[in-house]
């Protein structure tokens, strides 16, 4: 399957570092089992606002232009780096990974409003295995 490298923007010193610090947090945080993954950034979600779809594109641009790994094949890391970023400034889109058929395979990408940010049209054909949703106030 042919990859092309995501394009990449100009940043800020400051924005460039923060990316470069949720790249590196992402890359020890995508090597835990997925339950721990996922309880990790659920914590991190709390007390945080929902993001604008603009605000988890700037995001995931951020870290796609400071590694080449996440402007390739490393959806995961990816992901986590955007979301995580994001939540620097206090916000948080929905983080989801899922599956598809025929041909099998896996992904992870952002959402907001249920629309996958920054991703190819064929996201769409994904169905959503394990999601950090924004926490939209105390549950009853």
């Amino acid at each position: 399957m042919p990859v092309v490298a995501e394009e990449t923007v100009r940043l800020s010193w400051y924005r460039a570092l923060a990316a470069r610090a949720a790249v590196g947090v992402a890359r020890l945080l995508i090597l835990l089992p997925p339950r721990r993954l996922r309880l990790v950034l659920t914590a991190l979600s709390r007390g945080s606002r929902p993001a604008t779809a603009a605000q988890a594109l700037r995001a995931r641009q951020a870290v796609v232009s400071v590694s080449a790994r996440c402007a390739g094949q490393g959806c995961l890391q990816r992901s986590v780096a955007a979301v995580l970023l994001a939540r620097l400034s206090g916000r948080w889109p929905d983080w989801c990974t899922g599956i598809r058929t025929a041909p099998f395979r896996a992904h992870a990408w952002l959402e907001v409003a249920g629309d996958p940010v920054g991703e190819p049209p064929d996201t769409a054909l994904y169905r959503a295995t394990m999601t950090v949703r924004h926490d939209a106030g105390p549950r009853r």
